[in-house]
């Protein structure tokens, strides 16, 4: 039987505090991230890296016990995969910025001599600043080591009908909850406020897609939730630096809740584990800005981890582009506007 082996990529993190301080200057020194010449990027990496390590991300990890979950998360996805899949198909994980890597994800796959290999983020909306920059980082290590087998790379999946079955179902759940308190209480029906991690603007006007593909995802989640006149907005977290990011941020969106006493359900779309971003930035930190802005009821929506709507979706596009030899987003031709030149699907 021929062998296939599924790359599950993520963004790592730090596994203790000592390790918090080098995840940090690994994402920071990512080309991807910050655009400008190597000696300055590794200046800008080695400042950010030691001043975050000390005060934003170390305060936040430390809330964690010190490390991130998400290594521990995505492994769960990956072995309810590699099951959904079966005895033919072999899932590892490998994380962008902290073990593991690349380099040694890239040698285990290659002792397990699969006849083809496939590339899957567990990014549903595609990035220059995260898809494109795991690829690259797996076809460098895969280079050093020769390991020269047939592979297919899936860039996005913003529309799989998994994804978002799984979204609506775990936002329609917590929706309802909650619109009973506010009914009630006599307020105004839950706004879903759909937060997706922000990029600098500069990035998507160089024709970087996330925002479109993101944009889309909640369109596809609304529909899929089928409520009559649902409040939702959509918007950014994690905005850090002194470039304009995208906006609206979280922030000004949840202002705007206090301001008209509307209560606020959270669903970090872009998102399908938990971490930091989800766990930390707003379980704690928006919730504890919601009580000062007076918004009523505030809560989280999980994500979708190893809900089995998503799972088997992936698992339906391992399948279905197992053997494919290009690029190839979930439905198997370009989905994004022609504007969009940072897509890596051929425009058919």
């Amino acid at each position: 039987m021929k062998k296939t082996a599924v790359i599950l990529f993520n963004l790592g993190g730090p596994d203790s505090s000592g390790s918090i301080r080098p995840f940090l200057f690994n994402f920071f020194m990512d080309r991807n991230i910050i655009r400008i010449p190597i000696f300055l990027r590794f200046f800008i990496a080695v400042v950010i890296s030691i001043r975050r390590s000390k005060k934003e991300a170390g305060d936040s990890y430390a809330l964690l016990g010190g490390k991130s979950p998400l290594l521990e998360n995505t492994q769960a996805q990956a072995q309810a995969l590699e099951k959904e899949l079966g005895s033919d198909f072999r899932v590892f994980v490998c994380m962008r910025y902290w073990h593991p890597m690349a380099d040694e994800m890239a040698r285990k796959v290659k002792n397990y001599k699969p006849d083809h290999i496939v590339l899957l983020p567990l990014y549903p909306q595609y990035s220059t600043t995260t898809t494109k920059s795991s690829f690259e980082a797996w076809e460098r290590a895969a280079a050093k080591i020769k390991l020269f087998i047939p592979t297919t790379k899936i860039c996005c999946y913003p529309l799989n009908k998994g994804f978002i079955k799984a979204s609506a179902q775990n936002i329609k759940r917590a929706y309802e909850s909650m619109l009973i308190e506010t009914t009630t209480k006599n307020l105004p029906p839950p706004r879903v406020l759909f937060s997706a991690h922000g990029l600098p603007e500069d990035i998507i006007k160089e024709g970087d897609p996330y925002q479109w593909q993101c944009e889309q995802s909640v369109k596809a989640i609304v529909q899929e939730m089928d409520i009559e006149q649902l409040d939702w907005q959509i918007c950014y977290q994690s905005r850090v630096g002194p470039k304009k990011w995208l906006d609206p941020d979280i922030r000004v969106a949840l202002e705007k809740a206090g301001s008209e006493a509307v209560s606020v359900l959270v669903y970090p779309h872009s998102f399908v584990s938990e971490h930091v971003e989800t766990l930390v930035e707003i379980d704690i930190e928006y919730r504890d800005l919601a009580k000062k802005l007076k918004i009523p009821y505030f809560a989280r929506v999980e994500t979708v981890g190893i809900m089995p709507d998503f799972i088997k979706s992936l698992a339906e596009i391992v399948r279905v582009h197992k053997e494919d030899k290009e690029m190839r987003s979930a439905c198997g031709g370009r989905i994004c506007p022609s504007n969009f030149c940072r897509c890596p699907s051929q425009i058919s």
